[in-house]
């Protein structure tokens, strides 16, 4: 097991989402894992202290654990199957004993960074996916704010909603329809560039 911590939630590109970057203590190692920006804006909040005037939903899984006389010990970054990422938390109650939660790796590091809980991530994981920091030639993805990712968010959810909208018009055969949302699409995309 290697305890890891945030360092820093970089945009990325190719898949539109933003990569959350786990710093092996003590090592070069990191593991960057790609989540959506509603998760990446949960995470930033977590790292800059904001306390939001009601319950997340992380908050409130935290708050029901702590209602039923929970601890959460630990989270994992435990497996990787076909390119995605499987998460563990680890529980532990008087009465029940320890339990082990399966969870999304960005729902992990949202409850770990607001509860102060270690993040583990697997040898296995760590082998198959981790990087070396000196080996990525130096380049350093700018990091974002939580200002930032509501900015986008904005936008890219629009840009989402399009998108799903142009799938349907195509499957539907309304070629015409489709064009246009493709233009639209592509208008958002450039202006989200600038």
């Amino acid at each position: 097991m290697n305890l890891v911590e945030v360092k820093r939630i970089s945009y990325y590109p190719p898949s539109k989402g933003y990569a959350v970057l786990l710093q092996e203590k003590d090592s070069n190692r990191s593991l960057p894992i790609i989540v959506g920006s509603n998760e990446a804006q949960a995470i930033a909040l977590y790292l800059e202290g904001v306390d939001m005037p009601r319950p997340m939903t992380h908050d409130l899984l935290i708050n029901v654990l702590d209602s039923l006389e929970s601890d959460i010990r630990q989270v994992t970054i435990a497996r990787m199957k076909n390119g995605t990422f499987f998460a563990e938390i680890e529980v532990s109650n008087s009465q029940v004993g320890d339990i082990i939660i399966d969870s999304r790796p960005s729902d992990a590091i949202a409850i770990a960074l607001r509860t102060m809980t270690p993040i583990y991530v697997s040898d296995e994981v760590m082998e198959r996916a981790g990087i070396d920091n000196y080996s990525t030639g130096g380049e350093v993805a700018e990091t974002v704010s939580s200002d930032d990712l509501s900015k986008e968010e904005s936008a890219g959810s629009v840009i989402e909603n399009l998108a799903e909208a142009l799938e349907k018009a195509i499957s539907e055969e309304e070629y015409e329809v489709a064009a246009r949302l493709r233009d639209r699409i592509k208008q958002l995309e450039k202006k989200s560039m600038l």
